[in-house]
């Protein structure tokens, strides 16, 4: 399978490369965090619906992912699985195209029961999606040169991610509603139909089947015997779960440095686009260290990142300290996810990766829901310095776990 993965090196390299580009080109038109809840607030008003969105998103990523653990462990190719679920997850948007469209005809009350029944299914299949794309990311992507991958992905993802969303403010701006969120979702569709185009240009060889004793083992059943047999991967799972927590204060950064130290709107404009070349420029650096040092230590930075941009937000006074704090949070994130996920391939062999990949993911979905919940609780009661300062302890704590209890396996020795 390695000879299989350099053969078709640079091909898979490139493709999948604009795979994630057009992917993030797409996305960049129907933002979770602003496009979308800004559509959704034009049919209420109700701050629980508007917030639904993003963790909806968020929420279907994350939780199906060992529930097909099994089932991806089976497949002999991991592609054509990959090929029909990512198409689920892309035409719930052609439906909110047409939902743009054809709102007012609809009314407010049916055009909003249809958008949830477009976020829902597109969650979902997105989490039906995720865990397939990453091993068969692990299997045509050499080893040694994963983590620079995933690093390259997201950097692109992320640039024609922030040209789209211009792009999309742009059209909200000038084109009478709703006719600017049609085009945005219309143009949306385009960009992830040829991300869709790219992404089935990838070559993948079969690999051999898994041995029936093992298929037989219910998915918890081998959860369990992974978390007895396996106490360096517990450690990183408990490290990915605590940062949760540690990054809890990302959310509040703006809220607090516009109402607290009254920053302009310009200015948190420009501290977004701040945070978005962050991503550009830490995804392919953080990813070029992980492959040539050791992904741990890559995560250990990321950990470094989050105390020192929660503190420094707790002790800050002067708006100036917020580029820091908003690079830190850049490299936080994407030490947590590209990284991450690029780390989470290395435990397990060919057959158990699929469930070491779902555990990764789907065991820290209810830290991700739970996290922002209890900062704004803390931030409701004590003030958002206070959010800050638990971030910032309970960070140090998951740097001490990821740098005394993680296994430190180096990437030059990662052949899958």
């Amino acid at each position: 399978m390695e000879n299989h993965s350099r053969i078709h090196f640079r091909h898979n390299y490139i493709v999948n490369l604009l795979d994630g580009a057009f992917f993030g080109l797409g996305l960049g038109f129907v933002s979770f965090s602003t496009i979308l809840p800004l559509f959704v607030s034009t049919m209420t008003s109700s701050a629980l619906l508007i917030g639904l969105v993003p963790a909806i998103h968020n929420t279907g990523w994350q939780l199906p992912q060992l529930l097909t653990a099994n089932k991806i462990s089976r497949l002999p190719r991991l592609k054509p699985w990959v090929m029909v679920m990512t198409t689920f997850e892309r035409l719930p948007f052609m439906g909110l195209f047409f939902i743009a469209l054809f709102i007012k005809a609809l009314g407010p009350n049916v055009a909003l029961v249809l958008t949830f029944m477009m976020l829902i299914m597109q969650g979902i299949s997105a989490g039906l999606t995720a865990n397939a794309w990453q091993n068969m990311i692990g299997k045509v992507i050499p080893g040694d040169v994963r983590a620079t991958f995933f690093g390259a992905q997201s950097a692109a993802s992320n640039l024609f991610m922030s040209g789209s969303a211009v792009a999309a403010g742009f059209l909200l701006q000038n084109l009478p509603s709703p006719t600017d969120f049609a085009i945005c979702f219309g143009l949306a569709c385009f960009a992830l139909l040829v991300s869709w185009f790219f992404l089935n240009l990838t070559r993948e060889e079969s690999r051999s089947m898994i041995p029936s004793e093992q298929v037989a083992l219910p998915i918890w059943t081998q959860v369990w015997d992974v978390l007895k047999k396996d106490k360096g991967f517990v450690w990183f799972l408990v490290s990915r779960n605590m940062l949760q927590f540690g990054m809890m204060s990302f959310g509040f950064y703006m809220v607090y440095a516009v109402q607290i130290l009254k920053m302009s709107e310009s200015v948190a404009g420009i501290l977004t686009s701040v945070l978005l070349v962050t991503g550009v420029v830490a995804n392919p650096l953080l990813g070029w260290l992980a492959d040539h040092w050791n992904r741990k230590s890559v995560l250990v930075i990321g950990a470094a990142a989050t105390v020192l941009s929660s503190g420094i937000a707790w002790l800050a006074k002067d708006i100036s300290l917020f580029y820091v704090v908003i690079i830190l949070t850049g490299i936080a994130n994407v030490a947590f996810w590209t990284i991450g996920i690029a780390t989470s391939l290395e435990f397990g062999d060919d057959h158990e990766r699929a469930t070491y990949v779902g555990m990764s993911n789907t065991l820290i979905a209810p830290s991700a829901i739970i996290a922002p919940i209890i900062g704004g609780a803390i931030a409701d009661g004590f003030g958002y310095q206070t959010t800050f300062f638990v971030s910032a302890v309970i960070s140090l704590i998951t740097l001490v776990i990821l740098q005394f209890f993680v296994p430190t396996p180096s990437s030059k020795d990662i052949i899958h």
